[in-house]
């Protein structure tokens, strides 16, 4: 019997008085279920218990409910050895061998995913974030102030080096990365287009946003080496060739000779 409750504590050959006590042990499973999902006896085993005046049980019986294919119904009985009484401690429903069991419990923390958050939702972050590293307040000066907030100094928190490159390699392997298979057929990376907009500082070298209305990627950060059709400098219509001979179209006609007064006729 694979029962957690067996697994608490040592197990041990179980008292013949409680280990004679099936029916009462099935009677106890079925007022906990009904008689459908109470299979056939599975066996029984004893606990060792701290007071060695108290004897304690466990029986075991198949659960025929479809939903719960391979697990056990868990029967706790107990008694004093100079008193015959048996009483009914607990019944549980455990899992056995092939039982069908969940996964292994993840903290949300970690089971969220890229765009799990939805409108209203709140993403609380840690304490000992390694993304956000301590800030500087405000120093009272409105010049310095100034400038410390558009360094992000104001902020309680700012991304820390670690928190930058992670972001910086997410965007660049993603699908705004310079291998996406829109990049690859771009006629040109958004390094050299015209409505790339590079950010500021660290990641100035390899990351902008676009600024193209027309573009997939707009208003969206987009990795130097990436591209897509809207580049600004895109051919839509092949150059005409150049002009290298002048051609005339020619016919030829018939002239006629101006008249000669001598040679015209006599009247």
């Amino acid at each position: 019997m694979d029962a957690t409750v067996t697994e608490q504590r040592p197990v041990l050959a179980p008292d013949p008085v409680l280990a004679g006590a099936v029916e009462l042990a099935r009677r106890a499973a079925v007022e906990d279920s009904s008689p459908a999902q109470v299979g056939a006896h599975r066996g029984c085993v004893g606990l060792a218990q701290q007071d060695p005046s108290v004897a304690v049980a466990v029986h075991s019986f198949d659960c025929t409910a479809p939903a719960y294919t391979g697990w056990c119904w868990s029967v706790s009985v107990a008694r004093l050895y100079d008193d015959p009484r048996i009483t009914v401690d607990e019944v549980v429903l455990q899992p056995g061998d092939g039982a069908l069991l969940p996964p292994p419990w993840v903290p949300w923390s970690e089971r969220l995913q890229p765009g799990d958050l939805g409108v209203g939702d709140l993403l609380p972050t840690a304490p000992d974030d390694e993304r956000l590293v301590p800030a500087y307040g405000a120093s009272g000066d409105s010049a310095l102030d100034e400038i410390a907030y558009e360094l992000g100094l104001g902020r309680v928190r700012v991304m820390s080096r670690l928190g930058r490159t992670d972001a910086a390699e997410r965007w660049n392997d993603g699908s705004t990365g310079p291998d996406d298979p829109m990049a690859r057929q771009a006629p040109g990376p958004c390094g050299s287009c015209g409505f790339y907009l590079p950010l500021e500082g660290s990641l100035r070298a390899m990351l902008g946003v676009c600024g193209n209305e027309y573009s997939p990627s707009d208003g969206r950060a987009v990795a130097v080496g990436y591209g897509c059709g809207a580049h600004s400098e895109a051919a839509n219509e092949p150059d005409l060739e150049p002009l290298t001979a002048v051609s005339y179209d020619t016919q030829d006609y018939d002239v006629l000779e101006p008249l000669d007064p001598d040679r015209l006729p006599e009247t």
